[in-house]
């Protein structure tokens, strides 16, 4: 959704909560490009960040000394999926698309649409920036991927920790977007993961409802 990188990629790593990983893997004119990573009993990777940002992946993996047993894609802008095919083939990855989501040259293992489970996710399907976009969410540790659904407030000038739309400019269908939201009321957790912007990691499902119910919603 954001140009691509232009220089060397070097990865910075943040534990957001207990074996989960924010790899930010560059910064360029305010847009963030980031993979998540889960640890624990089977290794996942969500998302795939560019086509130029694999070797950075592996680095940050070799860091945290986890091997990537498992790829879920959330939806399939360029800065998602491109580095897929280099991730797959390095490390023979389990493979998640959502059901209308077609990558070239890649046949994935498993497909997924609304209330599946994926792992220790389940897909809560949340369209409006992409038709085919899907949050993640975990319940048992209170973490959920909201992908590019919403950003975090400091990538509109925002103090950070909190919540906002995309803009128009990267949403297929902003009021779809706005409206999918409620379907992750639903569920609880306290860390919500966002690609632009920093995440939200604390009272996440708390902040985002107050963002949907806002003072005077009509009913």
């Amino acid at each position: 959704m954001f140009g691509s990188p232009t220089a060397t990629v070097e990865a910075m790593i943040t534990e957001l909560a207990t074996d989960v990983y924010d790899v930010t893997l560059a910064e360029l004119n305010g847009g963030r490009y980031r993979v998540f990573v889960f640890g624990g009993d089977v290794p996942t990777l969500v998302d795939a960040g560019l086509e130029g940002t694999t070797d950075a992946v592996a680095d940050a993996l070799a860091d945290l000394g986890i091997e990537p047993e498992r790829l879920v894609v959330t939806h399939g802008d360029g800065d998602h999926v491109g580095g897929l095919p280099d991730l797959v083939e390095r490390y023979d990855l389990e493979t998640w698309l959502p059901e209308v989501l077609d990558v070239e040259g890649h046949e994935p293992d498993h497909r997924f649409g609304d209330g599946d489970e994926v792992g220790q996710f389940t897909a809560v399907h949340t369209p409006g920036h992409a038709p085919e976009h899907h949050s993640l969410v975990d319940e048992d540790s209170g973490v959920a991927v909201i992908g590019d659904a919403v950003f975090g407030a400091d990538a509109r000038g925002l103090p950070e920790g909190y919540f906002v739309l995309p803009t128009g400019y990267y949403s297929a269908d902003l009021h779809a977007a706005d409206e999918s939201l409620a379907k992750l009321l639903a569920y609880d957790f306290d860390v919500g993961l966002v690609y632009h912007g920093e995440s939200v990691t604390e009272n996440a499902s708390e902040k985002l409802d107050r963002f949907v119910n806002f003072a005077g919603k009509p009913a």
